[in-house]
């Protein structure tokens, strides 16, 4: 008899090889498998207390808990799926994702209850908000007072199928409206199982979640960690000095974060020089990072650095870069140039780089094409859009809007983003968002928003502006007014105000020009993708 791919199996598997050992410390509180799976249990009963069934939606606030990670597997637990919500937004995009989701019940940190109150009139389908780390302030239902009158004993699961979907994860694409990623448990499944073999985890590894899990989960973290049985530390604020001192209480032997996160890290170490003297692994996903960046990773902090590549849409990993052991005769500055790009497929990962007639490109390292994945971890469409389904997965294949080049040993080097999304600290933002806000201006005719180099954030919206006849506007005001309507993170960091912007014969704006005049006014060469 097969047995169904589902992910409550992972944390089966945690409670009877794992059961007395420590699964998550989480800010001086601590839990061993059995007393999460404890937990785990009396949240299923819970959301079935309140109502919730199989294929209901339920949404968390959340930053890195043991709250959120228990999460996953209660909702799971009930047939139920987890929307888990970035904490980086502005109240009105909660209201658009819950609304369009149809979320039954809202969990949410009090530290940013701030960010739903205003709004709680609005939400349509929400029966329920319940509160983590409650204070008296707040007129909600407590988490802990509520899960605590749920028994921890042994839930009767609702059957489940490996392609129910489990996750309903919304990410930012070149429409104003994210677009909410429906991940299977088959696509979770699978991607944890490919995903640990690649990054060598074992019972013996101690996970920091630095990456929040509202990010794809965490890259997948609490499934293929919790699967096997490895130590998971957590905090739902990080900085570089709390992240130093968790690696050396808890002996932390890997950990995820975006490449602004490891600069910061770096930063930190540059000024105090913090002892860690026990083998770290450090993984990496964003913007391909200069080999210099990785020299140092390795060189100064002792730590290996492993670059990897995805999307929520693909679970969201398909490329990583640890060097192959046949090109282990290459010479080191060689191995960290190839460590720096996107990487090479991973186990059930078909990706390749297609040319507008979807044949593969030379695999010469200049020759650049659309990223094209085939994999199991490939969504099963996007909630409720069936006209942005179609438009990205195209006989058997996702298409990435990422533009990339295969150089001789079949790594894949990100050159450019095709679909002009923009990711700053590892968040993605529509351009096509700014730019609408931008356009609300009353002195604003015409704009069109590119992405530019930050030092910290490793790329920020930069706005060419056109303003109408007769009115007046400074760099300031804009980016004033862009912050006002916008996350902090989407706003707009610098104005280029020209007469006019270049458009093709339909009148469409041609953002390739504007990228290239951008590189040639700071003195560098523009990147082209022909």
């Amino acid at each position: 008899m097969n047995v169904p791919l589902v992910l409550p199996q992972f944390l089966d598997r945690a409670v009877s090889l794992y059961g007395e050992k420590e699964a998550i410390h989480c800010e001086g509180r601590s839990f061993t498998y059995n007393e999460l799976n404890g937990r785990v249990n009396q949240l299923s009963r819970g959301l079935q207390d309140l109502g919730i069934r199989k294929g209901d939606h339920v949404a968390y606030l959340a930053g890195n808990s043991v709250e959120m990670l228990e999460g996953f597997y209660g909702v799971y637990q009930v047939g139920a799926v987890m929307v888990p919500l970035n904490i980086r937004l502005k109240p009105e995009d909660y209201v658009f994702i819950l609304n369009h989701s149809e979320s039954k019940v809202l969990f949410v940190d009090q530290d940013l209850y701030e960010l739903i109150q205003p709004v709680k009139d609005q939400l349509d389908s929400v029966r329920h908000i319940i509160v983590h780390y409650k204070d008296s302030q707040t007129n909600e239902i407590d988490y802990d007072n509520w899960l605590a009158t749920f028994s921890t004993e042994t839930f009767d699961r609702t059957e489940l199928d490996e392609n129910d979907v489990c996750s309903l994860l919304y990410t930012s694409g070149t429409t104003g409206n994210p677009k909410g990623v429906m991940l299977t448990h088959r696509n979770n499944y699978l991607h944890a199982l490919s995903t640990m073999h690649h990054l060598r985890i074992q019972d013996s590894d101690v996970l920091l979640h630095v990456l929040p899990m509202f990010h794809v989960n965490g890259w997948g973290s609490p499934f293929y960690y919790t699967a096997n049985g490895a130590s998971q530390i957590c905090s739902r604020k990080a900085t570089p000095e709390s992240i130093i001192r968790a690696i050396q209480e808890h002996k932390v032997s890997i950990l995820h974060m975006a490449p602004t996160v490891l600069n910061s890290i770096l930063q930190y170490y540059d000024q105090h020089k913090p002892v860690i003297d026990h083998d770290v692994r450090v993984v990496i996903a964003g913007s391909a990072p200069p080999p210099a960046f990785i020299t140092r990773v390795e060189e100064e902090l002792g730590w290996e650095f492993i670059q990897v590549y995805g999307m929520t849409e693909t679970s969201p990993l398909s490329l990583v870069s640890t060097i192959r052991s046949h090109l282990d005769h290459l010479s080191d500055e060689e191995k960290t140039r190839l460590k720096a790009k996107a990487g090479y497929p991973m186990i059930g990962a078909d990706v390749r780089i297609i040319d507008d007639f979807g044949n593969e490109v030379p695999h010469d390292g200049e020759t650049a094409g659309e990223v094209a994945v085939r994999s199991h971890g490939v969504m099963k469409g996007y909630w409720k859009n069936e006209e942005a389904t179609a438009e990205v997965l195209q006989d058997g294949f996702m298409l990435t809007g990422d533009m990339g080049t295969v150089d001789e040993y079949g790594y894949i080097n990100i050159v450019d983003r095709k679909k002009d999304v923009i990711i700053s600290g590892g968040e993605n933002i529509s351009s096509i968002e700014v730019e609408g806000v931008l356009y609300a201006h009353p002195a604003i005719l015409e704009a069109a928003v590119i992405a530019v180099p930050h030092e910290k954030w490793g790329e920020t919206p930069h706005a060419y502006v056109v303003l109408r006849e007769n009115m007046t506007a400074t760099e300031q005001e804009i980016i004033d007014f862009s912050r006002s309507k916008l996350a902090h993170f989407k706003a707009v960091t610098g104005i280029t105000f020209v007469d006019e912007l270049p458009k093709t014969a339909s009148g469409k704006i041609q953002k390739v020009q504007i990228r290239d005049a951008y590189w040639e006014s700071i003195g560098k060469e523009g990147r082209k993708v022909n």
